[in-house]
């Protein structure tokens, strides 16, 4: 039986009812993930689906951005799906483009829409698929 896939998820505070209504049509795919996600979001995607298995991390601006990036280094992190507000600054875009250079530097599928976020599921989706990925990571 190959191993769960894990996710991690992050939006942005404009990008949360986005993700929400992204992982609401996609829930009986996610039950069968792991899931951690940064402290808000993922309270919102617990409260959305409560039969998910989400960790929830640190709020990003707390360090969550830094303990999903620390993850991605472990390579515990299978693909980080990232909904990204890019028209309102952050104070923490530092630990945002630290995070991003990790899942670039340790190759793993980065989405930062819903359109690249439904790329990444389609490919990683089915059981074949993620044996093959897995697979791959391995070889």
């Amino acid at each position: 039986m190959p191993e769960r896939l894990c996710l991690a998820l992050i939006a942005h505070d404009q990008k949360k009812d986005d993700i929400v209504s992204f992982v609401r049509s996609h829930a009986v795919f996610l039950e069968g993930c792991i899931i951690y996600a940064t402290g808000t979001t993922g309270g919102r995607i617990e409260e959305a689906c409560p039969v998910l298995d989400v960790t929830r991390m640190k709020s990003g601006p707390l360090g969550g951005d830094q303990q999903i990036g620390a993850l991605i280094a472990e390579g515990r992190i299978d693909a980080l799906i990232f909904f990204v507000d890019p028209l309102t600054p952050m104070p923490h875009d530092v630990d945002v483009k630290a995070l991003m250079r990790l899942a670039i530097v340790h190759d793993i599928p980065m989405a930062l829409n819903r359109a690249t976020a439904e790329i990444v599921l389609d490919r990683m989706g089915g059981p074949a698929e993620h044996e093959r990925y897995l697979s791959a990571e391995r070889g």
